[in-house]
């Protein structure tokens, strides 16, 4: 109605992304939010994680 064009996967993408970049380990992300078997399968849709979102996630949950 509006010109765009989703699919639902799209939609479960774009919250897998949201919350791995907002600092939800990505175990959670993983197995909770996407209900993946096997973490490498979040890993290959999610990319790479940089250094600094690394750094990030251990600072926040070591504080």
């Amino acid at each position: 109605m509006v010109g765009v064009n989703l699919r639902p996967h799209d939609l479960r993408r774009h919250a897998a992304t949201y919350a791995s970049r907002s600092g939800i380990p990505i175990e959670i992300v993983s197995k909770v939010i996407l209900r993946h078997a096997d973490l490498s399968t979040t890993q290959r849709y999610l990319g790479k994680v940089s250094d600094l979102e690394a750094i990030r996630w251990i600072e926040n949950l070591h504080g």
